[in-house]
């Protein structure tokens, strides 16, 4: 029995020795051959810069009409839904009272029109007769009477002007142009001047604004980049907007004006842009997305399928060394430009990135690069079949 141990122990001894050689061996055998993986040579290249930024439209322009006097609505004479104009009549209000007040201050600029002549020709009279048969008393009060008169006249001018105002204001217009929502009252509803409700809210759709929302911390990182020199800012921003179907506005944006403020409770800051909306397929509220385009940067455009991201954000992509050795490389991207991060460090010119033949990939291993491309719709081809 203590041979048979001997034995048994010799063996295991033996097989621990062996195991390194043998794991090195193909299963006839031989040495492991080196994996066959797709390779793309990486050269840096100009890509434009984009941030993609949630947006919110905003009216052009929306007024809510109120009243400017009180009454009775006596007509809703417009089209809900239909585009207006400034001075479009909207809603017709009573205009008996105001009429009425219009008819009593016309009677009194005729009485003061009437009155000022009499005080004019009394008061040439007492300025003849000075020293004669008038007083400098007489004359002092004619002129005291003549002033008054004008004075009467020009008070009762101004009461018509503004009774004839009033009157007009018994016919709501539209102040803007733009799309007359529905009405806020109905015929018979009583209204009064400067009330807090809208009687009908008015609203320019065409061109419309989004104001798009970008981090402040991002807002830095981007203007440290241009300070560095590695990104070249545009002299205007091209803007590319998606509405909430998923499909692309047919028109570009321009810059209105960024905010001068940083949201507290988001902290990201207000950035507005201007667009054509001649169908109204826009209206104000929609959540919108934007893609800015801030400039070019120099980059290298690693296929996102090639990398994985960690935790600490940190992404890993696998190198094959200039001996054919798989070298596991972590860098950071500052974006994304189509299915491909943008590296600007821990790349350099001429190394070639594995795309394809990942699966058990580790680091030391021996590998055979074959050149590929992928297309646009991520698939790897034999970049000798192109």
């Amino acid at each position: 029995m203590p041979f048979v141990m001997r034995g048994f122990a010799t063996l295991a001894v033996a097989l621990a020795l062996a195991g390194p050689v043998l794991a090195q061996q193909a299963p006839g055998g031989g040495p492991k051959a080196p994996a066959k993986v797709g390779v793309i040579e990486m050269h840096p290249q100009p890509v434009k810069r984009t941030s993609t930024l949630p947006g919110r439209a905003v009216a052009y322009e929306q007024a809510e009409v109120r009243p400017r006097v009180g009454g009775i609505v006596t007509g809703i004479v417009y089209a809900p839904g239909q585009p207006v104009h400034p001075g479009t009549p909207l809603i017709l209000l009573d205009r008996t009272r105001y009429e009425a007040a219009v008819e009593s201050a016309r009677a009194t600029v005729a009485r003061a029109e009437a009155a000022l002549p009499v005080a004019e020709a009394a008061l040439e009279r007492a300025r003849r007769l000075e020293g004669s048969g008038s007083t400098r008393a007489t004359v002092e009060s004619t002129e005291a009477a003549a002033a008054s008169a004008r004075a009467d006249l020009q008070g009762a001018r101004a009461a018509l002007k503004i009774a004839e105002t009033e009157l007009s204001w018994t016919e709501v217009t539209s102040p803007i142009e733009g799309i007359a929502g529905l009405p806020a009252v109905s015929v018979g509803d009583l209204v009064t001047a400067n009330q807090t409700d809208a009687v009908v809210t008015v609203t320019r759709l065409d061109p419309i604004h989004v104001d798009m929302f970008e981090p402040s911390a991002r807002i830095l990182s981007i203007q440290d980049q241009i300070d560095r020199g590695e990104l070249k800012p545009n002299e205007t921003l091209e803007v590319t907007l998606t509405l909430e179907n998923g499909q692309t506005h047919a028109s570009g944006g321009t810059l209105v004006a960024p905010s001068v403020t940083v949201s507290p409770t988001t902290g990201t800051q207000d950035i507005r842009f201007r667009f054509d909306n001649p169908d109204h397929r826009i209206l104000p509220g929609m959540f919108l997305r934007g893609e800015v385009v801030l400039g070019t940067v120099e980059a290298f455009l690693v296929p996102q399928r090639a990398t994985t991201r960690g935790r600490d954000g940190m992404l890993t992509a696998w190198i094959a060394t200039d001996a054919n050795i798989a070298e596991q490389r972590r860098f950071q991207s500052i974006g994304s430009h189509d299915n491909a991060w943008m590296v600007t460090e821990g790349l350099r010119t001429g190394e070639r990135l594995i795309v394809d033949g990942l699966t058990n990939l580790k680091a030391g291993d021996a590998v055979e690069p074959v050149p590929v491309t992928i297309d646009g719709e991520g698939v790897v081809r034999d970049a000798k079949a192109d």
